[in-house]
This record gives C-alpha cells, sequence and structure tokens, in this order.
C-alpha cells in the first residue's frame, strides 16, 4: 500500500507538522505495512502522549518533523535503485532521516532540564550520533535494500569494485573474484561509518543523566557491534546480518557509564 503519486506523497510529508502534529483526531489509512501501517491508523493515540508534553517539548518535535519531512521530500523522487550518486549525497540523506533525530534529542534532553541547556547546541556531535546508527543500517541490509529498489550504498564507492557497474554485481559470492572485490567495498563502507565514532564517544562524555546515557549509549554499542560482524563478512551480501540475541543482552549489560562504553568501543573497533 501506497500513496497514489509521489506528488501527493510530497504534500503529506510537507504537512505533516501542520496536520498529524495540530490536529487531535488525524490519522491515515492505506498506506505503509504492518507496524508502520498500524502506526499510521492509531496515530491520534501517539498525538494524546505528545499533547501532554511541555510547550518547549512540542516545539522541538515539530521543529525536527517539518526539518525531517522537507528531507525526506527531497529524496522521493530520487532514482535509489543504484544507491546514493555519492558519499555526500549518502551523508545528507543519512542527516535528514537519523542525524535530525540526534538534534531533536539533545534539544528534548535540554528542554527536560535532565541535561545542561547548553546541550541543546551540540548539534555536530548529535548530527554525528545519528550518522553512525543509520550508516550502521545502511551497510547491513544492503541485500534488502537493494532488491526493494530503494539502496543507498554511494555509488562513488561501491563503483570503485563492481566490475559489471551494477550494484546487484555483490550478490554473486559464488563467485571468487566478486567475493574479494565486495568484501574490499563493504570494508571501505564499514571503515567510513567508523570515523564517527570518536564523535559519538565526545557527544556521550558531555551527557550528565545516567538514564539518558544508558539511553543514548545502548544504541551506540549495538551499532560498533554490528559494524564489527559486518565487516569481511559476505553474509552481508547474501541475507540479513545481525548480531547474536545473547550479545546483544550482553552489551545491555555492561553499558552503564563511560568507562564500560569506552571498554566496548576499544574490544570491537
Amino acid at each position: 500500500t501506497s500513496f497514489p503519486s509521489q506528488e501527493v506523497k510530497i504534500k503529506h510529508l510537507l504537512n505533516f507538522h501542520k496536520t498529524a502534529l495540530a490536529d487531535p483526531n488525524w490519522t491515515m489509512d492505506g498506506v505503509g505495512e504492518a507496524d508502520e501501517k498500524r502506526l499510521l491508523q492509531n496515530f491520534d493515540k501517539c498525538h494524546r502522549v505528545y499533547a501532554k508534553l511541555s510547550e518547549k517539548s512540542r516545539r522541538v518535535i515539530a521543529d525536527i518533523a517539518q526539518r525531517m519531512a522537507t528531507g525526506m521530500a527531497e529524496f522521493v523522487g530520487k532514482d535509489l535503485g543504484q544507491g546514493t550518486t555519492d558519499v555526500d549525497q549518502y551523508n545528507r540523506y543519512c542527516h535528514f532521516v537519523a542525524g535530525l533525530v540526534g538534534e531533536g534529542l539533545s534539544r528534548l534532553f535540554a528542554a527536560s532540564g535532565l541535561e545542561k541547556p547548553s546541550f541543546a547546541s551540540e548539534l555536530f556531535l548529535s548530527d554525528q550520533m545519528g550518522l553512525f546508527l543509520q550508516k550502521t543500517n545502511i551497510i547491513r541490509d544492503y541485500l534488502e535494500d537493494y532488491v526493494d529498489h530503494r539502496a543507498f550504498w554511494p555509488q562513488t564507492i561501491w563503483k570503485k569494485y563492481a566490475k559489471s557497474g551494477e550494484l546487484g554485481y555483490f550478490t554473486k559470492q559464488d563467485d571468487p573474484e566478486v567475493r574479494k572485490l565486495s568484501l574490499e567495498c563493504l570494508n571501505e563502507l564499514v571503515t567510513d561509518a567508523l570515523e564517527l565514532a570518536p564523535d559519538c564517544l565526545a557527544y556521550m562524555s558531555k551527557l550528565q543523566c545516567t538514564e539518558i546515557f544508558r539511553f543514548c549509549a545502548i544504541p551506540q554499542v549495538m551499532a560498533i557491534a554490528t559494524l564489527d560482524y559486518c565487516y569481511a563478512n559476505s553474509d552481508v551480501f547474501t541475507g540479513v546480518v545481525k548480531i547474536r540475541k545473547g550479545t546483544s543482552c550482553k552489551l545491555i549489560l555492561k553499558t552503564n557509564n563511560l568507562d564500560e562504553l569506552h571498554d566496548i568501543f576499544y574490544q570491537y573497533a
């Protein structure tokens, strides 16, 4: 299920902050699948929670929703069957769908009083945190995104390794040469994502509230463990790559403070 046209989809995106966030009875049917579809069908329940937030928090959420929707609308009409055109576009997409989430959370942390007011200005580090998580997902989801014709691996990277000039080249893992080149490509993308790790650690070193620290740190340790698992792993090109549930549980239990966070990052990086 989807919108009848790209124009209609863009219109809904650009007006989301004025419709869904302004109307307590707003819902949408016939769009999305599974949980996404149910979320839209029951969005009035989300609005009830939103309406109970402070005015400061509501302003942050509305602002981020508007800017994110504007960015997503920019990508609606793009042909992403072969990924993003270059690293700049790759980073721009990640900024809109994840970096802005990081900024919004930092501003909410400050608005709540649980972090210093100055935390609302940590825009660069907030963005880097979001990019780290999003790039991890994009790297891991190569096959799923390629099959869905909505891929995000930047062409300026993967075309250095795909002799056919086609993103699906890497799925032919029975060919030794393809396997070698695909892993080289994968490892370059993982390395690109890991360059964000120091900024992620810098961001989390500034957090004062223990609960907020764990809220931020646990996704980050999951991400770096996933990148470690993806590195030189040909399974990325043939199926879904996920860290084991036992590993996830261990990471959750061992991520309680900055020293433990540094230990985990050191272990995987």
